[in-house]
């Protein structure tokens, strides 16, 4: 019982840490960042700010509204004892501010490949390589954070509290959730500053991509890590 909780809480800190470095990786191919980032991103880049912090802040609007929600979601059904879901949705505010803490420690590690800077179509074979990594990475570390069950990322965690609320699957929500995120981008990047920010090849390659790795992850290793961690059924 006690290894399967080390192997539990392992595998979840271990899954979070790869989400996060491969989300970090998918701002310094600089081919278009993943939708549930790209917010964040745009924001960061047209004023200057810290990624992580403003990652964080977006995080905490994303706990907020699933406060709100489950607020709403109680009230209609008071018979319902929603204090453990409401305990969740606060618990993944200290879980934000240390994820959003490695989202700057791998900033501040990989250099920016950036496909707007002179000569960028010499480097463009690289940039390919490393969003490639992005995907597999974020996929992987969505994965196995996910099949943990603990606490869940905000990004994660706005999407199923909106299936919820709305009687749709997590699928066909998480997609609404990514177009709406992307279209936001895009009118931030072209009132703001004039251009696209954040959004391009990688975008697109994400959201195709990541879903595909999740499946084939858990496919190859999800059933070994769920006998370990003691969540197989």
């Amino acid at each position: 019982m006690k290894k399967q909780i080390f192997y539990r809480i392992f595998f979840y800190v271990l899954g979070l840490l790869i989400l996060a470095l491969g989300l970090i990786l998918n701002t310094k191919a600089g081919l278009g960042v993943s939708p549930i980032i790209s917010v964040s991103y745009s924001v960061a880049h047209i004023f200057g700010l810290n990624f992580g912090n403003t990652t964080m802040f977006l995080y905490c609007v994303f706990v907020l509204a699933q406060l709100v929600l489950h607020g709403i979601q109680w009230k209609q059904h008071p018979e319902t004892d929603s204090r453990f879901v409401l305990l969740m949705d606060v618990l993944q505010i200290p879980l934000s501010l240390i994820f959003t803490r490695f989202l700057n420690l791998f900033g501040a590690f990989f250099p920016d490949l950036s496909a707007g800077a002179a000569g960028w179509t010499d480097r463009l074979p690289l940039c390919l390589v490393v969003l490639l990594l992005a995907i597999l990475c974020t996929g992987m570390g969505a994965s196995m954070s996910l099949s943990m069950r603990i606490v869940p990322n905000p990004g994660d965690g706005i999407v199923q509290t909106l299936s919820d609320c709305t009687h749709r699957s997590v699928g066909f929500t998480k997609n609404c959730f990514d177009l709406c995120n992307i279209t936001l981008t895009v009118l931030l990047g072209l009132l703001l500053a004039g251009h696209l920010v954040g959004v391009g090849l990688g975008t697109v390659l994400a959201v195709v991509g990541v879903g595909r790795v999740i499946a084939l992850f858990y496919y190859l290793a999800g059933q070994k890590i769920d006998r370990l961690s003691g969540m197989a059924a």
